[in-house]
């Protein structure tokens, strides 16, 4: 039987640590969610390791750095509203749940919001719901957030996610650049978001917030 809590402690002291994650409460929540009980049960031996995991449709579940480094930059308090968009089964949406108030996460692929519900559920996990709808609509009748997250990368974002966010809330947005993505966090000062650079994160496109491919005759 893998001690997949010794894996955990491994994960936070060899891929979280190092990458200069230290605040207390996301060190707590990645020692303390099962991401094995949040992955396809054929890649639970694999739950633990520093690379992005297929959930499927070239779907992803984010390296554990890469989703610690897009937390520690957001820096959520306990009082806060977070949006979390393309969660798949819930680790994310886990993770913030134990940082904010609330989480209201959106998954578009079939059965995987209801399966993601039942696995907090089980977690004990009360303060967080995953809506299933397509990623680009968020959830506006239960914004406007302090927080969004994008668990994938995007080339466009589109304004009606963008509204969604509150004066002076924070959205954490890993944006395709080649191979390497570019993880940036916004500030919504005046209606328009301001950028700032955290790291270079590899993540494929999110259903929806790709650029419409032009052709030339």
């Amino acid at each position: 039987m893998p001690d997949f809590e010794q894996r955990r402690r491994l994960m936070v002291d060899t891929q979280i640590r190092p990458s200069d994650v230290t605040k207390f409460p996301i060190i707590d929540a990645m020692l303390t969610v099962p991401r094995e009980h949040f992955v396809p049960g054929s890649l639970r031996e694999a739950a633990y390791v520093g690379e992005t995991l297929s959930i499927g449709r070239d779907r992803v579940l984010l390296e554990p750095r890469s989703l610690a480094k897009m937390l520690d930059a957001l820096d959520i308090q306990p009082s806060e509203l977070v949006l979390d968009v393309g969660c798949g089964l819930g680790y994310s949406a886990a993770l913030i749940a134990r940082l904010a108030e609330a989480v209201v996460a959106v998954e578009p692929m079939e059965g995987l919001a209801e399966e993601g519900q039942g696995i907090l559920a089980d977690a004990g996990i009360d303060n967080a719901v995953i809506l299933e709808r397509a990623l680009t609509n968020g959830a506006p009748k239960h914004g406007p957030y302090d927080v969004i997250t994008l668990q994938g990368a995007v080339e466009i974002l589109p304004d009606g996610l963008l509204a969604q966010l509150k004066e002076g809330g924070r959205i954490g947005c890993i944006f395709a650049d080649g191979d390497l993505g570019i993880l940036k966090v916004g500030t919504k000062i005046d209606g328009r978001i301001s950028w700032r650079f955290v790291c270079n994160v590899g993540a494929p496109v999110l259903p929806g917030f790709a650029r419409e491919a032009h052709f030339a005759l």
